[in-house]
C-alpha cells in the first residue's frame, strides 16, 4: 500500500519539480516547454514563501525576454542557467521610456534582487536598449548575495548595488558598461572578475554610506578596454560624499586613465585605493594625490570574510 501511494504521489506532480517539506524545492523552466514553467518570473512566483529549505530554479538554454524580480519573501533561492553563453535574460528599459520621473533609472531593471541570501550561476543578464542613457541590467538590495560565472551587459549604469551593509559577492563574472556601470552603496566584493569598458567613461560610482568601512572591492579582477582611447577611463568618480573603491591585485589596460580617479560628489571624503596593480594601465606615478597606494599589510584587510563581516559566501 505504501508503495503503490508513493507512485501516485510521483505521477500526479511534474517529473522536474521535486518537493521537501510540502513545496517544491527544485524547478526547471524551458522554453521549449520540456520544464515546469516557461517563465523565469512565473517560477519565482510559484515558490514558497521564506522556505525552511533551500529552492532551486534551473533554467534551460534559451533566451528569456522578461523583467525578472526575486521578492524580499524569496529567501534561500537559487538560479542556475546552463551557461553564460545559452542562458540569457534579456529587456530593454530605460530612463525615458520608463518615464517615471526623477528616479526613472531605479526602475528600468531586467533582473533585480531584493531577498537575501540569494545565489546565482551561469547566467547572462542584459539591458540590450542601447546607449539612450541609465538602462539597468542588474538591481540588488539583498544581502549575502552571490553571482558566479555570469555576464552582466550594458551601457550606462549597467550594475545597480544598494542597501547600507548589504553584502554581495561576484566570483568569476564579466560586467560590461559605459558610464559608471558598477554603482550603488552596498559593500560588493569582485573577484576574479573581468571588467570591460565598452567606450571613455567611469568604471564605478560608489555611494558607500559614511559608517560602512568597505564599498566596492576588486581582487584579482582584469580590466579591459581594447577597442576605446589609451588613457580614456577612470577607475571610478565618487556618486556620494563617502564612496569607497580599492582594486587589489588587478590587471589595468592601457585605457585607464593615469589619474585613476575623477571628482564628483565626494568633499574630499571619498576612499580610493590600490595595491599591486598591473598592465599597462597600472602606472601610479600620475594618480591623483587624494586617493592612496595600499601597503602589503593594508591590503591584507581586504580579506573577503573581514570585508563581509564574518559573511564567508558560498563559491
Amino acid at each position: 500500500m505504501l508503495k503503490t501511494t508513493k507512485i501516485l504521489l510521483i505521477l500526479m506532480f511534474p517529473i522536474h519539480i521535486l518537493y521537501a517539506q510540502g513545496y517544491a524545492t527544485k524547478i526547471m523552466v524551458a522554453k521549449d516547454g520540456s520544464g515546469d514553467y516557461h517563465s523565469i518570473q512565473d517560477a519565482i512566483n510559484a515558490t514558497k514563501a521564506f522556505p525552511d529549505v533551500p529552492i532551486q530554479i534551473f533554467i534551460k538554454a534559451g533566451t528569456y525576454r522578461e523583467k525578472v524580480r526575486v521578492y524580499s519573501w524569496n529567501t534561500n533561492l537559487s538560479i542556475m542557467g546552463d551557461s553564460t553563453g545559452s542562458t540569457i535574460i534579456t529587456f530593454d528599459d530605460y530612463f525615458k521610456k520608463v518615464d517615471l520621473g526623477r528616479n526613472s533609472t531605479f526602475h528600468t531593471y531586467t533582473f533585480k534582487v531584493e531577498a537575501n541570501d540569494f545565489y546565482a550561476a551561469n547566467l547572462t543578464i542584459e539591458n540590450s536598449a542601447g546607449e539612450v542613457g541609465q538602462a539597468v541590467a542588474v538591481h540588488i538590495e539583498g544581502d549575502r548575495v552571490v553571482f558566479k560565472n555570469c555576464t552582466f551587459s550594458g551601457n550606462q549604469d549597467t550594475m545597480y548595488l544598494t542597501g547600507e551593509n548589504r553584502r554581495q559577492y561576484f566570483k568569476s563574472c564579466q560586467v560590461i558598461g559605459t558610464t559608471d556601470f558598477i554603482f550603488g552603496s552596498a559593500t560588493a566584493f569582485f573577484e576574479d572578475c573581468e571588467i570591460v569598458s565598452k567606450k571613455s567613461s567611469y568604471i564605478t560610482a560608489a555611494s558607500t554610506p559614511e559608517n560602512a568601512k568597505y564599498g566596492f572591492v576588486f581582487k584579482n579582477c582584469k580590466l579591459i578596454g581594447d577597442e576605446i582611447e589609451k588613457g580614456s577611463v577612470y577607475l571610478g568618480r565618487p556618486w556620494r560624499t563617502y564612496a569607497k573603491t580599492v582594486f587589489i591585485d588587478c590587471e589595468m589596460g592601457e585605457h585607464i586613465h593615469p589619474k585613476g580617479w575623477k571628482e564628483w560628489n565626494s568633499d574630499g571624503n571619498a576612499f580610493y585605493a590600490e595595491y599591486n596593480s598591473s598592465g599597462q594601465g597600472s602606472d601610479t606615478s600620475q594618480r591623483v594625490d587624494w586617493s592612496f597606494q595600499l601597503s602589503k599589510k593594508e591590503a591584507a584587510k581586504y580579506d573577503i570574510v573581514n570585508v563581509f563581516r564574518g559573511w564567508e559566501p558560498r563559491r
